[in-house]
């Protein structure tokens, strides 16, 4: 008995809320389109050859996010939600029914100002011009599209290899650069070493004729006051 009751109440319930969705997704898409196309700060404006094709993409994109939002609220259904809250539900079903219903619009209606963020955010006006210049793009190119050769290493290899050459560009240029800066610390290090050197050869060169000097004083000292003339 409760569980034809429970159906009953599933069926009038995904009834009414098909109905209302219905009438709410044709009211926030057409808002939303109209909102979108009337606020020019939100994203840029497109240009008038591109705009009607923007507006049936938008309508496209805006009704398959409808139809998943709807199979995703199919999936909580009321004897779901009943079966979860079993106990409250025995108590009172008409309470749990108005819950559910208030459960379902809260989640729509979260869900729907999600995909409106997202849709602002994400630039999806942009987006959608740029898909249509890489179609225009792969229109103009005459080379063949890749398509996997069945092989997925060599598929794997096709893909990672343009990578890793970027890489090993890459890597050259650095050594080249580390090179050049460890050639140039080195001639550095050289001047240096040769600096020193060269220090040193005046240090003993000053060195030699200090000494020299002292023993020409020495000399000089020792022949003009002989140790004799101060005997007693």
């Amino acid at each position: 008995m409760e569980e034809s009751e429970a159906a009953t109440q599933k069926d009038t319930v995904d009834n009414i809320c098909v109905e209302e969705s219905a009438e709410n997704q044709i009211n926030e898409a057409t808002g939303e389109v109209s909102s979108q196309m009337s606020n020019p700060g939100s994203v840029s404006k497109p240009s008038e050859d591109t705009e009607a094709r923007y507006y049936e993409r938008l309508k496209l994109f805006d009704k398959v996010m409808q139809k998943s939002l709807e199979k995703f609220i199919e999936h909580a259904s009321f004897n779901r939600f009943a079966s979860t809250f079993r106990p409250l539900y025995k108590k009172n079903p008409q309470r749990m029914e108005s819950i559910y219903k208030e459960f379902i619009e809260e989640m729509r209606k979260t869900i729907q100002e999600d995909i409106s963020r997202l849709i602002e955010e994400g630039r999806l006006e942009f987006k959608l011009n740029e898909l249509d210049k890489l179609e225009s793009a792969a229109k103009k190119n005459k080379d063949p599209a890749w398509r996997p050769s069945g092989v997925p290493e060599q598929d794997f290899c096709s893909f990672l290899m343009p990578y890793l050459q970027k890489q090993e560009a890459y890597m050259r240029l650095e050594l080249k650069k580390i090179q050049a800066e460890n050639a140039a610390l080195a001639q550095k290090v050289q001047a240096g070493r040769e600096s020193v050197v060269q220090t040193e050869h005046r240090i003993s060169t000053a060195v030699d004729e200090w000494k020299a000097s002292v023993t020409e004083f020495e000399r000089l000292a020792s022949s003009l006051c002989p140790a004799d003339a101060f005997d007693a």
